[in-house]
């Protein structure tokens, strides 16, 4: 299975900021610099690089000093867009991520995979056809279940055999590909390009990655929340893939 990026709205963390501070009028407070969460003891504060221009350099797990006061540097955003949007997220406040989107290629694929993310009625699709689409030469998926189990693995493919046989004998007695393609079977390959909003994403994922989520969907759940993890990671910062159980996990911090 291959995912692609195709597209993803511009600065999708500041897009969602903007917004957002709509609601509290409260613009005034973004800015292009890091903020620095620094604690001294129990005690944490916040400190803007915007307001204290000399720790620009302080880096995380860094002491840093402030009015004759030191600190350590126990968590720094790039801007106040990554830290209003973690804070959204945090806060189960997931309706202004409705205001970015991206929109992903996924090939390689079998339609049964398809056939589940099309159930999620708030992302817009677009599929290779099979009405227009010469399947003669189809690729298909074989789960690994299958690959492993010596006897199973031949029934698998002497079925797919006959399956891509008896399709070309129809093409060759004159019947249209949407006719005879009701003999292709759900392993087959496919390819479909998906766009929904940020908020979409997160359920998207989030039911997908579960273990309860058949293997191939949470395969693709997971390669699209790598993606996203790089691109805004803001956006995703609740949740994790845990690569020794195969699944994702949710993971609570407190707001600060």
């Amino acid at each position: 299975m291959q995912i692609k990026l195709i597209s993803i709205t511009p600065n999708a963390e500041k897009v969602i900021e903007s917004a957002g501070r709509t609601a509290y009028l409260s613009f005034d407070k973004q800015t292009d610099l890091p903020i620095i969460q620094g604690m001294k003891g129990q005690k944490s504060k916040l400190f803007w690089v915007e307001e204290h221009p000399a720790l620009a350099p302080v880096k995380t797990d860094e002491k840093f000093r402030v009015r004759d006061e030191d600190w350590r540097a126990v968590r720094i955003w790039k801007n106040s867009a990554e830290k209003f949007v973690e804070m959204l997220v945090r806060n189960n406040h997931l309706s202004v991520l409705e205001h970015a989107f991206a929109t992903f290629r996924i090939s390689g694929a079998s339609r049964v995979f398809t056939h589940q993310l099309v159930r999620h009625r708030m992302a817009s699709f677009t599929q290779q056809s099979q009405r227009y689409i010469d399947e003669k030469g189809f690729r298909y998926v074989e789960p690994l279940s299958i690959q492993k189990h010596i006897a199973a693995h031949q029934l698998f493919v002497d079925f797919v055999d006959k399956a891509k046989e008896t399709y070309i004998q129809l093409e060759k007695m004159g019947i249209r590909n949407e006719d005879a393609r009701f003999v292709l079977p759900n392993s087959v390959q496919s390819e479909i390009v998906a766009t929904a909003d940020f908020r979409e994403w997160r359920h998207i994922i989030q039911i997908r990655g579960s273990m309860k989520a058949q293997w191939e969907i949470r395969e693709a759940a997971f390669k699209i929340l790598r993606i996203f993890k790089k691109k805004v990671p803001s956006v995703f910062c609740d949740l994790e893939i845990d690569k020794q159980k195969g699944v994702l996990q949710i993971c609570k911090e407190d707001v600060i």
